[in-house]
């Protein structure tokens, strides 16, 4: 009998590339997601991709009642993976108590329900925004560098929810988690059936540039191009989605077959190289032939300067790597932007 695996937020980006990445490795998946960055098509296209269909409720982690219906409905439940939260770090600049009531809450009522049910671990969709600015020195970044202040209240959320797990595990819950520390998901399924794509407007970096390239949006902006660093912009850990997918399975086998030496445990997902947002737009127009028109604007409140992440410890501990290029991500989300315009959506 397969195991069963929560996914909270599986209709979402990383949450439904993972999806896949559980069914292939033999799980059964069940998925909540409200649908709020998402669409419930997601759905179809997994069990296109997989050939198995995932279990799918549409229910908001914030509401106590639905969210524990679904234990009781799918019994046996032995993992949570959980994406679901607000992610835009403008945004959250903006909007402050929606990512503090949306992200927190979420993770409070999940934790409280695992003894309930007898759920033995839970994955954490963290980030490397928990650094804040890294100091050159620990460049590139490992799990045990200090944790800054955040530069947003995204950011915070995620800080303060790893600070949460810590602190419930250490209080004598009897469940085991992971933290992922995720630095920059970018591409799309080698299939071009899932993707990335938000509603409305993208907050992300590589939806808005697919879209640029198509022709969707006028220009892409590039926020800043006067920062330390070799061309003046950005420099992030830019991974493939389905490289960070892999990782979750990774995680989810390193807690349910008894592995881990202790209750909590973090790891850096990334590729451990950085490239500028100067640099990743001249691969992408190298890989796909495409001139991508773009500006220099002010810098963006809540972005820091450059991250990239030591990944040592995942690729040793858990088994797992990173295995393809920027152009080959960037390839991928380009063929799924393409998708969806012959598909007549974008």
């Amino acid at each position: 009998m397969n195991r069963t695996i929560l996914v909270t937020g599986g209709t979402g980006f990383i949450g439904s590339h993972t999806t896949v990445e559980l069914i292939n490795a033999g799980y059964d998946v069940v998925i909540v997601d409200n649908l709020s960055n998402s669409n419930a098509d997601v759905v179809d296209g997994i069990e296109q991709i997989t050939g198995v269909r995932p279990a799918f409720e549409k229910v908001d982690c914030n509401d106590v009642p639905a969210l524990e219906a679904v234990f009781q409905k799918y019994k046996g439940i032995e993992g949570i993976i959980h994406f679901a939260a607000s992610k835009a770090v403008g945004e959250s600049v903006f909007k402050p108590l929606l990512y503090y009531r949306n992200n927190l809450n979420s993770l409070m009522n999940l934790l409280e329900l695992m003894p309930k049910y007898d759920v033995k671990g839970i994955i954490f969709s963290s980030s490397c925004t928990v650094y804040g600015q890294p100091d050159k020195e620990n460049l590139p970044v490992t799990e045990q560098a200090p944790i800054k202040k955040a530069e947003s209240p995204y950011g915070n959320t995620k800080q303060i929810c790893e600070e949460i797990i810590q602190d419930y595990i250490k209080s004598g819950a009897p469940v085991k988690a992971i933290l992922l520390r995720y630095f920059n998901p970018i591409g799309a399924h080698p299939s071009a059936i899932i993707g990335e794509m938000p509603n409305g407007v993208p907050a992300n970096l590589i939806p808005y540039l697919t879209q640029t390239a198509i022709g969707i949006r006028k220009e892409l902006s590039v926020f800043g191009d006067d920062y330390d660093t070799p061309d003046g912009s950005c420099i992030r850990d830019f991974i493939y989605v389905v490289d960070l997918a892999k990782a979750h399975v990774c995680a989810m086998a390193h807690i349910l077959d008894g592995k881990m030496e202790q209750a909590v445990d973090v790891f850096n997902v990334g590729t451990g190289k950085g490239n500028s947002v100067l640099e990743l737009i001249n691969t992408f127009e190298e890989c796909t032939g495409v001139k991508l028109p773009y500006k220099i604007v002010g810098r963006r409140a809540g972005d820091i300067e450059q991250v990239w992440g030591n990944v040592d410890k995942a690729n040793k501990v858990l088994g797992w790597k990173a295995e393809h290029t920027l152009a080959e991500a960037l390839l991928s989300a380009w063929k799924w932007q393409e998708e969806l315009r012959r598909r007549g959506v974008m």
